[in-house]
């Protein structure tokens, strides 16, 4: 045993400390924001639990092959119809595993969730087939509030608290982001579900028509990160990629004011306002449009 142990000890000790952190991380990316440390968390204490669980469940398979196997005077082993005590146990156990997972889940889920009253920032996220729009929307860092329905009239770059930045397949957009300010994404979409998932974030929401999903988090690490379509949404998928930018204060500062002077003032929202889509009867539609 110790020599198939042994060299992988070894190979392991080699690794570089990035590489490291993947064993360590169980293949999440590293985390860029308040929320990864929480998935990650999650997703090791999950994979602990398989792993004990298959060990005790191969355990008893391997238990009962060995110990109550077929003997070599050919004598078959006592048959048994059934047994309470077993039964119960293999019924209430996994309803206990189920419900510590469940409880673990929820709080995972609130602390990912949290959502603040004013975030610093905030970012509609457009997903149209096969880009990205991103929407700096009445941004302080352009004198505005945060506030909404206040971007369709503004036109005039130097007052301008509104901005955007549009991709197209061939070219793939940049989303800035300032380092350790609160950024919440709201997601819409014109045409079909879309998900935005920056791995980085450790986190992904889907983009649906005629809904908009929302959530929160503060990015905690300047660098690149890339971004893409988590879902497969038509012919161009694969190209409905993004990077993001996690920058300085000053740098998210001049990046606005840069689509500012380059005309993009306002709101690009690529008629997410559409309501209807495919699949959706004449009542369903209604409902939608309330």
């Amino acid at each position: 045993m110790w020599a198939l142990v042994a060299p992988a000890v070894l190979a392991l000790s080699a690794c570089s400390d990035e590489a490291q952190g993947e064993w360590s991380r169980i293949a999440m990316p590293e985390g860029a924001s308040d929320r990864s440390e929480h998935i990650i968390d999650f997703w090791q204490w999950t994979w602990l639990a398989a792993i004990l669980v298959g060990i005790l469940t191969w355990g008893l398979i391997l238990y009962a092959a060995f110990k109550f196997r077929r003997r070599s005077d050919d004598e078959v082993p006592v048959q048994t119809r059934y047994n309470l005590p077993m039964e119960i146990l293999y019924t209430i156990a996994p309803v206990i595993v189920v419900l510590v997972f469940f409880k673990f889940v929820i709080d995972t889920q609130n602390e990912v969730d949290a959502a603040s009253d004013q975030p610093d920032h905030v970012v509609k996220v457009v997903g149209q087939q096969w880009s990205w729009t991103f929407n700096y929307v009445d941004d302080p860092a352009l004198g505005g509030s945060s506030e909404q329905d206040v971007c369709e009239d503004q036109t005039d770059a130097e007052s301008a608290t509104c901005v955007y930045n549009v991709g197209t397949p061939a070219e793939v957009p940049t989303m800035y982001l300032p380092v350790d300010e609160t950024v919440r994404f709201e997601l819409v979409s014109p045409d079909v579900v879309h998900s935005f998932w920056v791995p980085a974030f450790n986190y992904k929401l889907d983009v649906i028509p005629g809904r908009e999903n929302a959530f929160e988090i503060t990015p905690t690490r300047e660098g690149t990160f890339v971004g893409r379509c988590a879902e497969l949404c038509g012919t161009y998928h694969s190209r409905m990629l993004f990077n993001v930018e996690i920058v300085s204060a000053e740098e998210y500062e001049q990046h606005l004011r840069d689509l500012a002077d380059a005309g993009n003032v306002g709101i690009a929202l690529g008629g997410s306002e559409a309501i209807t889509q495919d699949g959706l009867d004449a009542e369903e539609e209604t409902e939608a449009g309330e």
